[in-house]
């Protein structure tokens, strides 16, 4: 890539490309993409200086595409427009989209109970209902749940609360229900994820951080035994300085579950490092395992996992792409 690379991008609304109509008025795009719960967001500024833009209704739905010229583009999926402003002087229209695969049905608070079954047979009948594919790890899928409920909570909220449970990607991606280990690694197709290299020379600003001395060594978490009316508890890790989790869980393999998700997101956070890439790579995902050279040892040394990406284009300084990112832990067997 030459120094006189070309940010390029391409941006439809309800199926028309209005790509050359709004490419002069551009003020910035901003694209950020997450790994959890929370939905992708698209963010757009135009310039309104002769009060002819049009401000979209909410609900449209927007497909962004965002990559080099000489490079071609990265399809980035579908957005629903859900804020729209203007402002001034000089006027300005500003726009938020979230990704559309987060349905308003996905939203809607539920009751369900689920007695005796597996992990997969729930994540799958929440898939079913809203139209989605299921992806599931085979050791997650085959998980036994005794028994849970969702109780006046939403299939997003119900799904967030799982991955939390068992350190698991919970997303909607590409009309495919994911529900991954961290670490994974994987698309909404199932392909992998390839490992990146980079370096510092490609990069802007970076800020790498360690926990400090007094970090937890292990997780303990309750558990209400009914048999012996007792409060009994379960230790992942180190006792010498565990975190204890809030709350009595139900049972053992509940508590021992949490305790487990709980110290995998501790041993994660042990470092973490954001980085902006002046050349912006809009190939690069959330759940992606990077190696990064040319900074100090301790950082080189450690492998690095993308908790978050934010792609940002703008006409006066170009396309840059900003990486949040955690120490990579080798992910659950799938």
């Amino acid at each position: 890539m030459t120094g006189h690379a070309v940010p390029a991008w391409r941006v439809t609304l309800d199926g028309q490309d209005l790509t050359a109509r709004i490419r002069p008025r551009l003020l910035e795009l901003t694209l950020t993409e997450q790994r959890g719960d929370e939905a992708d967001e698209l963010q757009l500024q135009l310039h309104d200086h002769d009060g002819r833009l049009a401000i979209p209704a909410r609900g449209a739905m927007l497909r962004v595409a965002i990559g080099w010229a000489d490079q071609g583009l990265v399809d980035k999926g579908t957005f629903l427009v859900d804020e729209v402003e203007h402002s001034g002087a000089p006027d300005v229209v500003s726009l938020r989209a979230r990704s559309a695969d987060l349905t308003h049905a996905m939203r809607v608070r539920r009751e369900r109970s689920w007695h005796q079954t597996t992990l997969g047979v729930i994540l799958r009948s929440i898939a079913a209902r809203h139209g989605l594919r299921a992806q599931v790890a085979p050791t997650l899928a085959s998980v036994r749940i005794p028994h849970i409920d969702q109780h006046d909570e939403s299939d997003v909220h119900f799904l967030t609360r799982l991955g939390k449970r068992y350190d698991a990607v919970a997303s909607v991606k590409a009309g495919c229900l994911l529900f991954l280990p961290v670490g994974a690694g994987k698309t909404a197709s199932g392909d992998a994820l390839p490992e990146v290299t980079l370096t510092r020379r490609g990069g802007d600003r970076h800020r790498y951080g360690i926990a400090g001395r007094d970090s937890y060594t292990g997780v303990r978490a309750f558990w209400a035994d009914k048999r012996g009316a007792t409060q009994r508890d379960v230790l992942v890790g180190d006792d010498e300085n565990a975190k204890r989790l809030p709350g009595t869980y139900h049972s053992e393999q509940e508590a021992r579950e949490q305790a487990i998700a709980a110290f995998r997101r501790i041993q994660r956070g042990a470092a973490t490092l954001s980085y902006t890439l002046a050349m912006g790579r809009a190939e690069l995902y959330p759940e992606q395992r990077v190696r990064v050279r040319g900074f100090k040892p301790e950082i080189d040394d450690t492998p690095w996992l993308i908790v978050k990406t934010t792609h940002s284009i703008q006409p006066g300084s170009g396309f840059t792409t900003a990486l949040d990112m955690e120490t990579a832990i080798d992910p659950e067997p799938s």
